[in-house]
């Protein structure tokens, strides 16, 4: 049936095509000699301007191929005068079974995550439920390994925007979960913009806040803590580094705790030198206050340290976030005596992302990035009761992550 549809199609443009003498389209023709323009002697058909009759011509046969209930034909723009065949996927399959061929799978598109992350949101869909469902919050551990209970709970998020952050009734989940000391990061606005249900939270009388002091708008970072600290900074003490709002320490009687939005290397990967230099003076810093104090870390450290922490490893060796470079940068702090808290507990733990690009539908297909840490100082090891991520709580790219401690 559909052969002679077909037919129909082709005698319906003959007619004009041959009052007109135009060039027949490619798959009309019975033989060479039968197209106008392309027998011998003849004069050379001027392709490049065909006219409107040729594009009646064209328009004729598609009329006449809807109408035979046939496969869709991509036509050309109108001053083309051939029209493409476009080969139905099934026949092509069909077609290559019969020569005994295989057809390739098509290739995954690559999408580019904001500020250099990439997206890869092209994965089966078969394999996204799977993903989902792969990774699930266990329930808190509150003792230590010698039975200490927990006294100390600390979240850390990275809320990609603090007044968006606060109208996605994000609040909510923070008075649910209920952490001791509450560190944000990439907040994006200054100390005047702060919403006020942010300024005004009873159980958080003691803040501080640290943004950009060269582009409004952009990073910062807060600390929001119940019990007051014996002493405050902001930044690491280098010029370089310390104008736009990337750290805040708060120190304790027995530990340092320091909040950081760590530099992204940028798409092109356009900051990476400066990343690198960042690297080495944030942990001479690091190494400075735990000459006095333990330490602990948190926030987005812009880097995900091994395979296991981002889902498509293989397609983003060169994107930010997972150079060799920034990577060997995390890898020297970890070497020099800190510890991955959440890898320690939890070394073969699949799936366990805080970062999803909004791209691609990636959050509920779980393709993301582990970026947000808790990095202890050695010492505090026998302290550490849990390290979590809470990926159901929704509200930002990422997700937050909370540190449980018997201090």
């Amino acid at each position: 049936m559909r052969t002679c549809g077909l037919i129909r199609a082709v005698r319906a443009v003959e007619a004009p095509c041959a009052r007109r003498q135009l060039p027949r389209l490619p798959f009309l023709a019975r033989s060479s000699a039968s197209r106008p323009g392309l027998q011998r002697g003849a004069p050379p058909v001027d392709r490049t301007s065909p006219g409107p009759s040729s594009e009646l011509c064209v328009q004729g046969l598609a009329s006449a191929w809807s109408s035979a209930h046939l496969p869709r034909v991509g036509f050309l723009s109108p001053s083309v005068s051939w029209a493409v065949w476009k080969m139905p996927k099934r026949a092509l399959k069909e077609e290559a079974a019969e020569k005994g061929e295989q057809q390739a799978e098509p290739a995954p598109k690559k999408t580019k995550r904001g500020g250099g992350k990439a997206a890869d949101g092209a994965v089966k869909d078969g394999d996204a439920a799977a993903a989902a469902a792969a990774f699930e919050d266990t329930p808190d551990k509150l003792l230590t390994e010698d039975g200490k209970k927990s006294d100390l709970k600390i979240t850390s998020w990275n809320v990609d925007g603090l007044r968006a952050w606060v109208k996605k009734n994000s609040l909510e989940w923070v008075s649910t979960e209920s952490p001791d000391i509450l560190c944000l990061q990439e907040i994006k606005c200054t100390e005047k913009q702060l919403p006020a249900e942010v300024k005004d939270m009873p159980e958080y009388p003691h803040q501080y806040w640290s943004s950009s002091q060269e582009k409004e708008g952009y990073s910062g970072v807060g600390m929001l803590c119940k019990m007051k600290p014996l002493d405050v900074t902001f930044g690491i003490g280098v010029e370089e580094h310390d104008n736009e709002g990337r750290v805040i320490t708060a120190e304790f009687n027995k530990y340092f705790l320091v909040t950081v939005y760590v530099p992204n290397s940028g798409r092109g990967l356009v900051r990476l030198d400066y990343r690198k230099t960042w690297d080495v003076d944030f942990l001479a810093y690091l190494k400075g206050l735990e000459s006095k104090k333990p330490v602990i870390l948190c926030g987005d450290l812009n880097v995900a340290h091994q395979e296991i922490d981002l889902k498509n490893y293989k397609t983003n060796k060169k994107s930010a976030g997972f150079t060799v470079e920034e990577r060997q940068g995390f890898g020297n702090v970890l070497a020099d005596g800190f510890i991955d808290s959440y890898r320690h507990l939890y070394p073969d733990a699949r799936h366990a992302y805080t970062f999803w690009t909004y791209m691609g539908n990636c959050r509920v297909k779980n393709v993301g990035w582990r970026l947000d840490y808790f990095v202890l100082s050695k010492t505090l090891l026998p302290h550490l009761c849990d390290s979590k991520i809470r990926c159901k709580a929704l509200g930002s790219d990422h997700c937050p992550i909370t540190l449980f401690m018997a201090m």
